[in-house]
């Protein structure tokens, strides 16, 4: 469990940002009329600054993951020969 949370601590850091900005959002800005489908409720709101804070998060992670694909492409290559 320590190792899960040292690998995607920014992942989950970005999750728990976007649910503070979706509330913070629903609180100052949102929809009074109910009108706004996604502002106008704080669930739902949060659960979207979730979703756009773990997207945003994710993009400053580490993980490369093409180099694997690089990794398989030159075995493949070695095997033809």
């Amino acid at each position: 469990m320590k190792d899960f949370f040292k690998k995607h601590w920014l992942r989950i850091m970005g999750v728990l940002t976007g649910i503070l900005v979706g509330y913070l959002y629903y609180h100052y800005v949102g929809c009074v009329s109910g009108t706004c489908p996604i502002t106008s409720n704080p669930y739902r709101m949060m659960i979207y600054g979730a979703l756009v804070g773990y997207l945003l998060f994710d993009l400053f992670s580490g993980d490369k993951k093409p180099k694997k694909v690089e990794e398989i492409s030159e075995n493949n290559f070695r095997e033809n020969d």
